[in-house]
């Protein structure tokens, strides 16, 4: 065999450059802010493992690739993202990690990793696990570790999930983030009354017996300039609570915390917190928000966002007017039209087809007239158009004309009374 001239020679050859990247990786956020803390002693450990190779060739990259609170169950983690992306473009030529389980804890997904690497030629180095996945007992060694990884991830989320349910069916909180009307004691980890906010809860409650409405409920809360729940982390960071909407405020409606109590598996057990509510409003609320009528109108079919799409009826032929439009000269004119004029011809219905501004303008005028409170002229204007749907259909559960008579009846979802206009 030929050999080279540096060889040849008796020089020694330089080894080929192998690229390292330091993977780390801290399934808590516990003690990251410490100087010297979990990923700083992998990557340490790694650091003096690529030192020792260095006349293979070897050197660590200055790119850091940390997930620090991040669980090694998924590949849904930043760092992990990067550094997949790193080597679909050839950055790198080796992964190094301190254990097999803090690049992965799950077979199938260190399966598809390997994948990776031997496909763009990337080899893998755990600095205290030492294998060959080159043969066939070093890729053997490495599943064993992995299905090890995997089993003790497994155990240690049924006694997690074990422990949870215990204390929860003591009535404890066990974590999460806070709701409105609590904070949560710092001592004991229980949640406490805060009263300034208990009274905000009662005030939302109340508000919503009143109208029974979802919709009217939250343009009140807006009109008020109510906020969800703020709250200061372990970290000492801030989160300010974000303006309501409609699924915040539905959550808050039905969150059985408010009576002192604490749902697991579909039961609810006596919590150690204490009540904000009076006995017997959170079940008033619970009847009246099982009603879908009662709570909104989800008009999904109303497309063009007619004001009245779903809510007017012809009364001379008792079915529904539905919104139409036509064209001229670059013009639109809405109308709405009784589908049995529509199907059987104009003589078959007294009174066929509205203009749709005229009928809107009065309908709303009298909706302004039946609830001034919150539905002024002003707050009207301020709605866009799907709003304005939105708190019609939650405020009007029908809207009558009688073409013979040229009246307009209104019900309304409060009172179910059919006022005449």
């Amino acid at each position: 065999m030929r050999k080279s001239n540096q060889e040849a020679k008796g020089e020694e050859v330089s080894p080929a450059r192998l690229r390292c990247a330091i993977y780390t990786r801290k399934s808590t956020e516990e003690g990251l802010d410490q100087e010297f803390n979990s990923l700083d002693a992998q990557r340490e450990a790694a650091e003096a493992f690529i030192q020792s190779q260095r006349r293979e060739g070897w050197i660590a990259l200055p790119e850091f690739y940390d997930d620090g609170g991040y669980t090694g169950g998924n590949m849904d983690r930043p760092a992990l993202t990067r550094l997949l992306r790193a080597i679909e473009a050839g950055e790198l030529d080796c992964v190094v990690v301190y254990k097999v389980d803090r690049l992965s804890r799950s077979l199938l997904d260190f399966t598809r990793m390997l994948s990776l690497f031997e496909k763009h030629k990337v080899s893998f180095v755990a600095v205290t696990q030492q294998f060959n996945t080159s043969t066939s007992l070093g890729r053997l060694t490495l599943n064993i570790l992995l299905s090890f990884a995997q089993f003790e991830r497994e155990l240690i989320g049924e006694r997690t999930r074990d422990k949870m349910s215990a204390a929860r069916r003591k009535g404890k909180w066990v974590g999460g983030y806070p709701v409105l009307g609590y904070d949560v004691d710092p001592a004991g980890g229980r949640l406490v009354v805060n009263q300034e906010e208990a009274e905000r809860v009662r005030a939302i409650f109340a508000m919503f017996e009143e109208s029974r409405s979802v919709l009217l409920t939250l343009a009140e809360v807006e009109r008020r300039g109510w906020r969800l729940k703020s709250w200061t982390r372990k970290t000492g960071q801030f989160r300010a609570g974000g303006p309501f909407a409609l699924n915040s405020l539905r959550r808050l409606l039905t969150n059985i915390l408010y009576t002192g109590s604490i749902w697991h598996k579909g039961q609810p057990y006596p919590g150690e917190h204490a009540a904000i509510l009076a006995p017997g409003t959170w079940d008033r609320v619970q009847n009246l928000i099982a009603h879908p009528a009662a709570v909104m109108n989800s008009r999904s079919r109303n497309k063009h966002l007619a004001l009245l799409g779903g809510l007017l009826y012809c009364e001379s032929c008792a079915t529904r007017m539905v919104y139409s439009y036509s064209r001229k000269n670059d013009r639109t004119y809405p109308y709405y039209i009784c589908l049995n004029a529509q199907r059987k011809g104009w003589a078959a219905c007294p009174s066929k087809s509205l203009p749709a501004r005229a009928i809107e303008e009065s309908v709303l005028k009298r909706v302004r007239e039946a609830q001034p409170a919150g539905f002024g002229a002003a707050e009207w204007e301020q709605m866009d158009r799907t709003r304005q749907v939105q708190v019609m259909g939650g405020l009007v559960e029908r809207v009558g004309y009688d073409g013979a008579a040229r009246q307009i009846s209104i019900r309304f979802r409060a009172t179910g009374e059919a006022v005449p206009a």
